[in-house]
């Protein structure tokens, strides 16, 4: 489970990067005054568009590795647009199985990937991404997915949206003696949702 997010990305230079208070080798969630770069990358630099966010790059490379259609399932939220619709495309021809809940008035989220000499910084815009809610990982359809995985990944991200699903994966993985990773994702994490953290990690 994770945060599907449409990246955006592209080679920047500093000026961009200070205009908006970015620095570089950092991940952070996307303020109001961040809000207008994601149009200027398309219109002032040469982006390309990867369906993305962290927990879904990795569950597409575990899928790549295993060779195996359908090996791994990912969960998430989308909105109901033509950047879901792409989202869905691309993790399909990818051989993920995918169950994203699909919110009808919140777009896409997306996320600047800002290169310059050869680092980069992440400016996520959540959108509908923020707006996955744990009754539908309890629909039988999806928790079948959880009874159905050996091994399960969420990043540390994903505290920001569904505390409450992390736990509910954590806890059945706890009592049927799964295994469950979860990174620290970046600094924000530790520092604002730490309560959350704490709760999951035992």
């Amino acid at each position: 489970m994770g945060n599907p997010l449409l990246d955006i990305s592209a080679v920047v230079d500093q000026d961009f990067l200070n205009k908006y208070d970015i620095k570089l080798n950092n991940a952070i969630l996307a303020e109001e005054k961040h809000f207008p770069m994601y149009e200027e990358m398309a219109k002032n630099y040469k982006v390309e568009f990867i369906a993305g966010g962290a927990t879904q790059n990795s569950i597409k490379v575990a899928q790549w590795m295993l060779q195996f259609p359908g090996a791994t399932s990912y969960i998430g939220c989308i909105g109901k647009d033509k950047f879901g619709e792409e989202m869905k495309k691309n993790c399909k021809l990818a051989g993920v199985n995918v169950r994203y809940y699909e919110d009808e008035s919140t777009p896409t989220g997306t996320c600047a990937v800002c290169v310059l000499g050869g680092e980069r910084s992440l400016v996520a815009n959540l959108s509908a991404a923020n707006c996955y809610k744990s009754d539908h990982l309890r629909k039988q359809a999806n928790w079948a997915l959880v009874e159905k995985a050996k091994y399960f990944y969420i990043a540390g991200f994903f505290l920001t949206v569904s505390p409450d699903s992390i736990q509910l994966v954590a806890e059945y993985a706890a009592a049927t003696n799964k295994v469950f990773t979860m990174n620290l994702s970046a600094p924000f994490i530790c520092e604002f949702f730490r309560d959350a953290q704490e709760k999951v990690l035992p």
